[in-house]
């Protein structure tokens, strides 16, 4: 089992402490990418490493941090807020909270945090990849290789093929980037997309590009294959699949 990423937000170095020990203890579960002492900090923190968890232990005055959360391009993190004051309860499920633990913390409540994040993650992914599979599957039959379906944020989006100017592995998310100029940014990673997309087209130039050859304008060969798209951006094709990549681009001449 992959374990979850989480970060913690909380001014208090006990709560720190004690979550960085239940890490230490149960490191095939949770693993803690980042730490901040303000909601604002956070934010950075979160933009950055994707968490799956963020435990709160602040109080916060008002809801721009939430606000600001929902601004988020891809999955809204699982929230686990940590009080003292039971009272604090009622504004964590007002924000979907998964879980509240309430001071002193207990590894028991952690735990129990954890699998609830967990449980609910795998059956989000479950779901999603169900409806996916099924509306590729069904297109596949339909209109063959002109849509792909991919998850993005808390919807399925449908996508003509042919307006994908390329895909963009961001750690274990991709980003589509569309002729008119849109970023979608999909939960799957981009391995799970070189099956999926059409291969008359769409070519992995790079273990961190896949691209669509309708949308190349130009080809550099000096000092290296760079492809420059539609869109104006110039990407390299790696050294191991230039000649892979040039006997592609042949066929289609």
């Amino acid at each position: 089992m992959t374990p979850i990423n989480a970060i913690i937000i909380t001014e208090e170095k006990d709560t720190l402490t004690i979550l960085k020990k239940f890490e230490e203890e149960n490191f095939m579960i949770i693993k803690i990418i980042g730490d901040a002492i303000s909601g604002i900090d956070g934010i950075d923190i979160i933009k950055l490493t994707k968490p799956d968890v963020i435990f709160l232990d602040i109080i916060f005055k008002e809801d721009t941090f939430f606000e600001m959360l929902e601004q988020l391009e891809f999955s809204f993190p699982k929230l686990v807020f940590i009080s003292a004051n039971e009272n604090y309860a009622v504004k964590a499920f007002k924000h979907n909270a998964i879980d509240f633990i309430l001071k002193p913390i207990d590894f028991n409540a952690i735990i129990l945090a954890v699998y609830k994040v967990i449980k609910i993650r795998e059956m989000e992914r479950s779901y999603q990849n169900q409806k996916i599979n099924d509306i590729n599957t069904l297109n596949s039959f339909n209109r063959p290789n002109e849509f792909l379906a991919i998850s993005s944020l808390d919807k399925i989006v449908l996508i003509p093929m042919s307006e994908i100017v390329f895909c963009q592995a961001d750690g274990k998310y991709t980003n589509f980037l569309l002729i008119n100029g849109k970023k979608i940014m999909s939960s799957k990673n981009l391995g799970e997309y070189s099956a999926l997309l059409d291969p008359n087209y769409f070519f992995r130039i790079h273990h961190s590009y896949i691209i669509n050859i309708r949308h190349i304008s130009k080809i550099s060969k000096k000092d290296g294959y760079f492809c420059e798209l539609s869109n104006g951006i110039t990407l390299t094709v790696a050294k191991r699949r230039q000649e892979n990549f040039n006997k592609f681009i042949k066929l289609k001449e």
